[in-house]
């Protein structure tokens, strides 16, 4: 043996597949260790024998033709590709095989040889791939280098409307609207250069296109399939036609929702405006009566008073103890006005720029004691607040409000809690929240754990005299009063409650730039009587007679007008010295505001004092005093009147 044939026996030993060579008669010549152990035969039964018999019966009668042509053209070629072929081993087992031919030059002639290798656990994994790829929900669509299709599954041809023949070997570009079409090589190559999984269309409106021309909106997510014919792209493409229909139904039903929502709370706006301008009107008249009542009541007191001291204290004491009664009814209506006014904004208020904050610390003790011991106080208060604008005395009667109402829904106990901090309102908050602007403000949240609102209760609950309450436990005020009190400030508030999981009540309040200033110290001076003369312009008789009295029993000259024409008719013909003018504000025909500036001009100099239960309409800006303007609110007491009357005389 020549040393290059004992080279070429060790190469066909060692191979990793079965060899076999036959010669031109169709008989095996060789033989290796592989061909024995794949075909089940010692190599001394293989050799000198026809090798038809490793072909399956089915195939024998035609493998002599096939043999022939072979040693007509014994070029090296691989078989099987394409072509579904199978071997037979001793047993009379088949298995699919993949052979590749070559041509052997020998002494005597050429010999075929086969390279025969078992496909059989490939052929299991592409059943396998194949029965995925074709149980896949998705479209599956196989593209090679060249951008041709070379893979498709079944949901591919029901989503685009074509059969597997008609795509396979298509370009990919078939598929892609016509509108990006011209752009689509471009990037179809760059899935190449990055062949990595990776979705496509993530923040995109991708789209693909049917045989018959319509396009649908597509979600594509693509990776990369290893072959031996090279790297496919594989895009998964899923037609999301319903699934962005019902996002687009979702949204209609949000953006209907919140306008419903929107619109029911500008109707709440609307509703408590109106409410608001009818209380303040209502209590115009009213502070009107209070004052008389208020002061005929003390007048009555004091007369009843002296008699008792002359020794008929037994027969006086019980008319005195009604006069009280009277009296203390007559207080608790004023306190009603006021937040009748305070409701619907028409209080004349004294704003300064203040640390919301402080404002809870200084009150803290005071909610402690009302809110009593079987409630949890707790405070947390934010850091650096921004400065707001508005009266102190306001906000504590807020927060006393919020505390009693908080109390009242824990009747058994459980946790007061008000927050505050910062909060900057953009503008996507403020058009969900009518009457709110947006910019920096300040939050103060009072939560409680108690049994907490309805739906029905929640939108009515800042209503003036709507109460959940059994009769003649509570007003129906406390919450309007806050309302009133927010608003008039600028600021915003707002309910969040569930049955059972309690409530929290948030009130906004703009921040400012403004420094905040020391209060002024307010002095408490005496009643000084004074001889001056003072011009009464009332419309309420009622009112102009208990004015005059006080007046004339402390000393002063007093002059009465009905009107303000009547007025000015007066002061044409009275040819002393008038001091002070005591004018209401809210008249018929002509306002106080215009009685003062026309009187004024008749005699320069001269004081003016208005008094009123409903004044800000006239004399304020904002519910903010238009400077220069001093105003005795109804109804007022005698030592009321007394005081402001000399603040304005002595200044």
């Amino acid at each position: 043996m020549t040393t290059t044939e004992g080279m070429f026996e060790a190469l066909v030993e060692t191979a990793p597949d079965a060899m076999v060579a036959v010669d031109a008669g169709g008989r095996i010549v060789l033989a290796n260790a592989q061909a024995g152990l794949l075909f089940g035969y010692h190599r001394s039964e293989m050799i000198g024998q026809h090798v038809e018999m490793l072909v399956p019966d089915g195939a024998r009668s035609l493998h002599p033709r096939r043999r022939a042509a072979y040693a007509a053209n014994p070029t090296t070629r691989s078989m099987g590709a394409g072509t579904e072929l199978a071997a037979r081993r001793k047993d009379g087992s088949e298995f699919p095989a993949e052979i590749s031919l070559s041509s052997i030059q020998t002494a005597d002639g050429v010999l075929v040889s086969a390279a025969v290798r078992d496909v059989t656990e490939r052929k299991r994994a592409e059943a396998k791939f194949r029965g995925l790829l074709e149980a896949a929900p998705d479209a599956i669509i196989g593209v090679d280098s060249s951008g041709r299709i070379a893979l498709v599954n079944a949901q591919a041809e029901r989503l685009f409307g074509y059969a597997r023949d008609e795509l396979v070997g298509e370009l990919v570009d078939l598929l892609v609207p016509d509108a990006v079409r011209g752009v689509h090589p471009a990037k179809r190559d760059s899935y190449f250069t990055d062949p990595f999984p990776r979705p496509m269309g993530a923040g995109m409106q991708l789209a693909g296109r049917r045989k018959d021309g319509t396009e649908f909106p597509a979600e594509i997510s693509l990776s990369s399939i290893e072959t031996e014919d090279g790297v496919l792209v594989s895009a998964a493409v899923r037609d999301v036609t319903e699934r962005l229909e019902a996002q687009a139904e979702r949204e209609r039903l949000r953006a209907a929702a919140e306008r419903e929502r929107i619109e029911a709370q500008l109707q709440q706006s609307q509703r408590l405006e109106s409410l608001g301008q009818l209380a303040g009107g209502v209590a115009h008249d009213f502070n009107n009566l209070l004052a008389a009542i208020l002061n005929f009541s003390a007048f009555v007191a004091e007369e009843l008073g002296v008699l008792a001291s002359e020794g008929h204290a037994e027969r006086y004491d019980q008319i005195l103890d009604d006069v009280g009664q009277i009296s203390r009814a007559a207080d608790r209506a004023t306190e009603l006005t006021h937040q009748l006014l305070a409701f619907g904004r028409r209080e004349v208020v004294a704003p300064r720029v203040l640390d919301l904050n402080h404002v809870v610390v200084e009150v803290e003790q005071l909610l402690h004691r009302t809110i009593g011991e079987h409630v949890e106080l707790v405070t947390s208060l934010g850091d650096d607040l921004w400065r707001i604008r508005a009266d102190p005395g306001q906000l504590e009667q807020v927060l006393m409000n919020l505390a009693v109402n908080a109390r009242d829904a824990m009747p058994g106990g459980g946790i007061l809690t008000i927050e505050t901090g910062n909060l900057f309102v953009d503008d996507a908050y403020a058009a969900g929240m009518p009457g709110l602007l947006a910019g920096r403000h300040v939050r103060i949240a009072v939560s409680d754990t108690g049994q907490g609102m309805s739906k029905d209760v929640k939108e009515r609950a800042f209503e003036p005299f709507f109460s959940t309450k059994p009769k003649g436990e509570g007003t129906g005020l406390g919450l309007a009063t806050v309302y009133g009190i927010v608003t008039q400030a600028e600021g915003h508030a707002h309910i969040y409650s569930e049955p059972g999981f309690g409530t929290t009540i948030t009130a906004l309040f703009p921040a400012t730039d403004e420094h905040a200033l020391e209060p002024e110290a307010r002095t408490r001076g005496v009643h000084a009587r004074g001889g001056e003369t003072i011009l009464v312009v009332e419309d309420e008789a009622l009112l102009r007679t208990v004015t005059e009295r006080i007046l004339n029993r402390n000393s002063y000259r007093v002059l009465l007008a009905a009107t303000g024409a009547d007025a000015l008719e007066l002061v044409e013909k009275y040819d002393g010295t008038i001091h002070l003018l005591l004018s209401d504000v809210v008249m018929p025909q002509m306002l106080g505001k215009e009685v003062a500036s026309r009187i004024s001009e008749l005699r320069p100099g001269i004081k003016v004092l208005y008094m009123s239960g409903y004044a800000q309409p006239v004399l304020a800006s904002q519910g903010t005093l238009d400077p220069g303007v001093v105003l005795l609110g109804k109804p007022f007491t005698e030592s009321e009147l007394l005081s402001k009357l000399r603040e304005v005389l002595d200044s």
